[in-house]
């Protein structure tokens, strides 16, 4: 996590897909229950889906399907019928989708309530910048390693081009670890401050939005990542932290 190679390989990430996956347009309206998500951190289609997940302001629960993986891929290959990702299950309205353009406009038809580009435009543009952010980060968060598995999904305050934030995903995804992910992209002008800064030189901050606010009013400020682990009581800011907490908590050596 100290790695200065790692943490910049991952803003190189975010900045090669700016601004997709920073702002917040909310959908229209929320799915009754949380949507379900078969993914690869890595995958450059899974990235396209999570970017339209901060734009629209959708949480998801994630069911990490690294190679390898061994404990959601047959779930999802029984559901639909094969491993391909992402799988986008809907229970609010008996939708199962594959296919990363397919999903986007069915999440922006279906909540959104409103157009987005034409598919071959978001294959051709998003693909391709998603694509190279996957390859800057070199195969992290695609590989499956030994976890012990939660009783209860984890809780990830996150939005998709935090750079901080892809490390914790990484490692959740490796370690198949499943997730609520509170998607919070900024909404305002003054959402792109540091959060350092903001809690000096902003007192009078709010937030905006469904899940900024909800973690405002949780803690008094807000950052992300922010994890929250139901099965522990533990909650924590900073991606080093959270990171080592979830080796010492799930992660099993290999040679054991």
């Amino acid at each position: 996590m100290k790695n200065p190679i790692n943490i910049a390989s991952s803003l190189a990430a975010s900045l090669v897909t700016t601004p997709r996956g920073l702002m917040s347009d909310p959908a229209e309206r929320q799915p009754e229950f949380m949507l379900r998500l078969y993914e690869m951190e890595n995958c450059p289609h899974c990235r396209v889906v999570r970017e339209a997940l901060t734009r629209l302001d959708l949480d998801a629960l994630i069911l990490p399907c690294p190679k390898g993986g061994e404990r959601f891929r047959p779930e999802a290959e029984h559901i639909g019928g094969k491993q391909q990702f992402p799988l986008l299950v809907d229970q609010n309205t008996g939708r199962i989708l594959y296919e990363s353009v397919d999903i986007v406009h069915y999440l922006y038809a279906t909540y959104g309530k409103r157009s987005t580009l034409p598919k071959a435009l978001i294959k051709a543009l998003n693909s391709t910048a998603a694509g190279v952010a996957s390859a800057l980060r070199m195969g992290r968060g695609m590989r499956a390693r030994p976890s012990t598995a939660p009783t209860e999904p984890l809780e990830l305050y996150s939005f998709e081009s935090s750079p901080f934030a892809r490390l914790v995903r990484e490692r959740l995804c490796e370690l198949e670890i499943p997730y609520q992910l509170r998607n919070m992209g900024k909404a305002k002008l003054s959402d792109l401050v540091p959060p350092v800064v903001r809690r000096t030189a902003m007192p009078g901050y709010t937030a905006v939005g469904r899940n900024r606010q909800r973690l405002f009013e949780r803690v008094g400020h807000v950052q992300v990542p922010f994890l929250a682990d139901p099965n522990t009581d533990t909650e924590m800011f900073e991606s080093s932290d959270i990171i080592a907490y979830l080796e010492q908590t799930y992660a099993i050596a290999e040679d054991e």
